[in-house]
């Protein structure tokens, strides 16, 4: 049965009540995720302490990972005084009545903001997303586009919602974008680009934790054909609009000289240069 620990759920609590505490008491798979996620950060140096970064992806993390929909009443369901808790009491404070792990499709989610024809089953279909709208790839396995076209991962919903605000950004290519997100799809996301040969272009943050996530979860399966997208004026975004808390508070979870890209090691160096981080949704065109 997979759950939270209620040590771990009460902890998570406080921290989504925007208090902070001492990183060496809430030590859990769940809490290097969510750091990993740059949900929860660590700061200080001898005394560590973590914090919320974004409620909001807390909640949607544990929607949609562990069914939680009311960490309060999912702490005081499971809490010592209630040992035997009722089935139609776990239906309330989760979407699963046995608080197992939640996945209600497989698949991911596609978008583009010129058609692309396409073929799923043997079935040619024509993506063409409405503005608002998104389409869902149920079976990936079938799922079939032309060569020519690139595929484009988004780490940020913001982002992906709004793509043709940046096309700009992707004049060079005929793009499908797919969203990292509910990242509880990920994986379906990683099979069908392993079984392709489309190449694939990786849209992230611009910070140590962004390149961590295309080292670790792209590139390392999908090799040669993969590439982190950097922007031409990356420089002058990342002076101007950088944010200095997103280096200083992240870690490089990833071995710096395993970096082969030319891009994406002159990002490392500017990201040191200038000792800020860059989020994605600054190129967002209004």
């Amino acid at each position: 049965m997979t759950k939270i620990p209620v040590h771990i759920a009460e902890k998570l609590l406080l921290l989504q009540q925007g208090e902070s505490s001492a990183a060496s008491s809430v030590k859990h798979a769940v809490i290097e995720e969510l750091v990993a996620e740059n949900i929860v950060q660590r700061t200080g140096r001898i005394q560590k302490k973590l914090s919320i970064t974004n409620t909001k992806a807390l909640n949607i993390y544990l929607q949609n990972k562990f069914g939680i929909n009311d960490l309060q009443q999912y702490i005081k369901t499971l809490s010592h005084e209630n040992q035997n808790p009722l089935r139609n009491e776990l239906t309330k404070i989760s979407s699963h009545s046995k608080l197992k792990k939640v996945r209600t499709f497989k698949g991911f989610l596609v978008n583009c903001y010129e058609p692309i024809q396409a073929k799923i089953n043997e079935n040619k279909i024509n993506i063409n997303p409405a503005a608002g709208t998104f389409y869902f790839i149920y079976d990936f396995e079938t799922f079939e586009i032309p060569k020519n076209i690139t595929v484009v991962g988004i780490e940020n919903p913001e982002n992906f919602r709004y793509i043709e605000k940046q096309k700009y950004l992707f004049k060079n290519i005929k793009p499908l974008f797919l969203s990292r997100y509910p990242q509880n799809q990920s994986k379906d996301m990683l099979k069908w680009l392993q079984t392709i040969p489309n190449n694939y272009l990786h849209f992230g943050d611009f910070d140590f934790s962004g390149i961590g996530i295309y080292l670790n979860e792209y590139q390392k399966y999908l090799g040669g054909k993969t590439e982190f997208f950097v922007p031409e004026n990356m420089e002058q975004m990342l002076e101007k609009y950088g944010n200095n808390e997103l280096y200083n508070t992240q870690k490089v979870n990833f071995n710096a000289e395993n970096i082969t890209e030319e891009n994406l090691k002159r990002l490392f160096s500017l990201i040191h240069k200038y000792k800020k981080g860059l989020e994605q949704e600054i190129f967002i065109k209004n």
